[in-house]
């Protein structure tokens, strides 16, 4: 299918942010109990992905959910599949809401070698491609963790995300590569450097056709990655929080002026399934606020 050239523009030029919703089977529990739904309240994984469609739903639906801040919106697969308003999500989120979607497609993460974690296998990955685009999904999402500053661990992890890339490309859909370092780690400083520059080397190797986006970690260094925003295959460079709070994660990411904010935990700071929908709204609008000034700085 041919790319949406209107989702292309406002994903290389609008102002705002991208809202990551894609919480999956491992993190779903975490992110639920903070929104106070503790795994007592939910019999079994079915009723726990209702819970969470519930509360993504609410959020997509909120009043400031819309493109005047929230470009994008990545969803788990279970939320593509879904229905909110008896309307498919990624149909919904452009139409109603102005916002693009993308899919999560990774499958977790492998053990940790070399100071990383690659991304574990993807078996069917063309069909669930194909269905994606189908669905109107703009682009994907796929992500691996750094954890040290070791240059072959960071090679392998960037060429595999390139490989990737290449097949989400081949299928008329946009990668977000994410290559994710540790908050906590003692040498994300570095790491960042090594990133910065192994990612350049393989940028350079894609075809004119192949459009990407990074998501990376806020560095240590502010402007790392300016020359990343710039290069001809990149439509944008966002961030992640990676567990910074709200305010932290924003702070640090108005010092980077080519990088744009994809958070998920720091998007829902503070939001509580009891809050009647005036409240949750307003702590919703306070907290896309904040990470859309952060976005335009």
């Amino acid at each position: 299918m041919p790319m949406n050239t209107d989702q292309l523009a406002q994903m290389t030029s609008g102002k705002g942010f991208i809202a990551a919703l894609d919480q999956s089977g491992g993190s779903t529990p975490k992110a639920l109990a903070l929104y106070g739904v503790q795994p007592e309240d939910y019999d079994g994984e079915e009723a726990m992905f209702q819970a969470m469609h519930d509360m993504r739903a609410r959020i997509i639906l909120a009043d400031a959910f819309t493109s005047d801040k929230v470009i994008g919106a990545i969803l788990f697969e279970r939320t593509m599949d879904g229905q909110i308003n008896n309307k498919p999500v990624a149909q919904l989120l452009w139409e109603d809401r102005g916002v693009v979607p993308f899919l999560k497609i990774d499958k977790g993460l492998e053990e940790t070698g070399n100071g990383v974690q690659l991304m574990k296998p993807m078996p069917g990955l063309d069909a669930l491609l194909s269905r994606a685009a189908k669905a109107g999904i703009f682009g994907t999402k796929e992500r691996s963790v750094i954890h040290e500053a070791d240059a072959a661990g960071i090679e392998a992890v960037v060429a595999q995300q390139i490989e990737v890339a290449r097949q989400v490309c081949a299928a008329g859909l946009v990668p977000i590569i994410e290559p994710e370092v540790n908050i906590n780690s003692q040498s994300k400083g570095q790491a960042e450097a090594i990133l910065a520059e192994t990612l350049a080397q393989h940028l350079d190797t894609l075809g004119q056709d192949e459009k990407v986006m990074l998501k990376l970690t806020i560095p240590d260094m502010a402007g790392l990655y300016d020359g990343l925003a710039d290069h001809a295959q990149v439509v944008r460079v966002v961030a992640l929080s990676g567990g910074y709070s709200t305010d932290e994660a924003c702070a640090r990411l108005a010092r980077n002026s080519k990088m744009i904010a994809s958070f998920s935990r720091a998007l829902t700071e503070g939001l509580d399934v009891s809050m009647d929908d005036a409240v949750f709204n307003a702590a919703l609008a306070t907290n896309i606020g904040k990470i859309y000034d952060a976005s335009v700085v």
